[in-house]
């Protein structure tokens, strides 16, 4: 297939408490489900360390016009639903990472805006995956938690020009499987693809009826 689109999903290693990874776990249970024929899928596991992010970044992003978005997953401790962050954040990341480092600016991106949100409608996401009957419940947050998870989804949200999405997933058996977990990203990563094609439809529909008015409006004065 000659459009194929390219898709990259990344999990992090292993940080503190979490000695297993849910977030890469599902990612690698994600790869294996697939995302059909149309999507080429790459997945990626990120270090849990601030500079390592830094540099990692940059180069998944660096073919930015063949890549619709960027899907990160990450494991929150907190968490008992599979929840699609809205927003990154710029400052206050004061959390060692696994190299014992944080960044001495405490912040990703000096002069960059305090928040930047996808463009993703994470709440339209969220009420079609609930209603599909999937099994596992998905909600929406605003705060991803000011460590190594919105650091790089302030990172990538920056980079991407807000083409990107973050979602945290609860430790393994808290209360879902691996392959739940797999079958949530599946279903949440199809919807904001089919979401992102139907507003950039919409898009090209208001450019062609823009230049259709502009057309007519020439032709008009042309007489």
């Amino acid at each position: 297939m000659a459009n194929k689109k390219k898709v990259i999903v990344t999990g992090f290693e292993p940080f503190g408490e979490h000695t297993v990874n849910s977030s890469w776990v599902a990612v690698q249970e994600l790869d294996r489900l697939g995302l059909g024929e149309a999507v080429d899928l790459y997945v990626c596991e990120v270090p849990v360390e601030y500079q390592a992010v830094q540099s990692l970044l940059p180069s998944l992003w660096k073919n930015k016009e063949k890549l619709p978005f960027l899907v990160h997953v990450g494991v929150s401790g907190l968490a008992t639903t599979v929840t699609l962050e809205q927003c990154g954040h710029n400052e206050g990341y004061r959390r060692l990472d696994n190299c014992s480092y944080c960044p001495a600016s405490q912040c990703c991106m000096e002069n960059g805006p305090d928040c930047i949100n996808s463009v993703l409608d994470m709440d339209a996401v969220c009420r079609k995956v609930n209603d599909s009957g999937l099994g596992v419940v998905v909600s929406v947050s605003k705060d991803a938690g000011r460590y190594l998870c919105d650091y790089t989804y302030y990172t990538s949200l920056y980079l991407g020009q807000g083409r990107s999405a973050f979602i945290h997933v609860p430790p393994l058996g808290k209360p879902y499987s691996s392959w739940e977990l797999g079958k949530a990203l599946q279903a949440i990563v199809r919807e904001m693809l089919e979401l992102l094609e139907l507003d950039r439809a919409e898009e090209e529909h208001k450019y062609h009826d823009h230049c259709h008015h502009q057309h007519q409006h020439q032709h008009q004065h042309a007489h």
